[in-house]
């Protein structure tokens, strides 16, 4: 599968995950920047590359302490940062947070929906109160943050509104059944954003839609999960591939963003064999997931509440992956070992009981 998608993907246009480059930074600095989830992951690692831009950033999550840490990087960096504590499933607050952000800096630029809870597991198994919390944060909070950004873009005349998509956008993945339809309806909302906003004149005011292949961020230990195993994916991205990609598109942007050659690649098949597509991607999810991934009892993660853990860009995944999949290795080899040992002993008996018979 992994292949299909090299061969699709290096076949498609566009260079998205480039690094930022001087052209880039000197179009952002001095723009505001209004982040939604900036405590950890993409949002993290973006608002410390706007820093090191010299942008002013506005910095939103629901773990107060965290955006301050965020903050005295952006500001080390040569940057501003405002941090206001925000749950993007309360319209309230986000309004709090739009009318924080135009105070302090008289304009918002570009607004980052940049948020997204997991529901690992078996749709059946997974209770209906944490289906209801994902579907508040990942589809009615974008929904939210999306109508208070235009309204603002509209009294300003231009502005870019970035939602977080997935490659689960276009792919649904088993296991992930709830979450994969929120980011289904985050693709179909930016679409339809695009055409009403040409249709009524707003030509300056543009829907972003991010498409990521699966990356190493803290949403995997943030998700909740009642698969059995430790929540893992195949060959995750680095996150700042999707940083880079969400920075460049804040001032060069396009309606719908892929990133990366594996996310193009898996758009690009489903479209021609969307079934096979689905199915091959399935098996790949069932295998990480389900059968091989190291046991890992039920939670709700962080969809209800913040956790202290996961607040980096990067969550090392990858490293534990590679880890588990090593020590797999290793307990299989030891078993074929034995195994061996076994019938060898059992082969040496039935000689001895032969021998002693003659």
């Amino acid at each position: 599968m992994l292949l299909l998608l090299l061969v699709l993907g290096l076949g498609l246009s566009g260079c998205s995950t480039a690094k930022v480059g001087s052209a880039t930074r000197q179009k952002v600095q001095g723009k505001t920047y209004v982040i939604i989830g900036a405590s950890s992951g993409f949002g993290r690692g973006m608002a410390e590359q706007l820093g090191a831009c010299k942008a002013n950033v506005v910095l939103a999550a629901r773990r107060t302490e965290v955006l301050e840490e965020v903050a005295a990087q952006v500001r080390a960096a040569g940057g501003s940062a405002l941090v206001v504590t925000t749950d993007i499933s309360q319209p309230e607050q986000v309004q709090r947070l739009a009318d924080a952000a135009v105070k302090q800096y008289g304009k918002v630029d570009v607004w980052v929906n940049d948020v997204g809870v997991g529901g690992i597991g078996r749709f059946w198994e997974i209770p209906h109160a944490d289906y209801s919390r994902l579907i508040d944060v990942n589809l009615k909070g974008i929904v939210y943050g999306s109508q208070i950004a235009i309204k603002l873009f509209q009294t300003q005349g231009r502005g870019v509104l970035m939602n977080l998509g997935s490659v689960e956008s276009e792919v649904p993945l088993a296991y992930h059944a709830v979450y994969a339809a929120t980011k289904g309806a985050i693709r179909n909302l930016g679409q339809a954003l695009n055409q009403e906003l040409r249709l009524n004149g707003y030509k300056h005011i543009e829907v972003v839609t991010i498409e990521p292949w699966a990356v190493d961020t803290p949403f995997w230990g943030h998700a909740a999960n009642y698969s059995g195993g430790t929540p893992r994916m195949a060959a995750m991205d680095p996150p700042s591939k999707v940083v880079n990609a969400m920075v460049r598109a804040s001032v060069r942007p396009r309606q719908e963003l892929p990133v990366g050659w594996k996310a193009r690649g898996a758009f690009f098949s489903h479209r021609l064999f969307p079934h096979f597509t689905e199915r091959l991607s399935a098996n790949i999810v069932h295998r990480y997931q389900i059968q091989t991934a190291p046991p890992a009892p039920a939670t709700t993660g962080a969809v209800y509440e913040p956790t202290p853990s996961g607040r980096g860009v990067d969550d090392g995944v990858r490293q534990r992956i590679k880890q588990e999949n090593h020590q797999r290795r290793q307990q299989k080899s030891k078993e074929v070992v034995s195994a061996q040992i076994s019938l060898t002993d059992c082969q040496e008996r039935a000689l001895a009981s032969s021998c002693v018979g003659k």
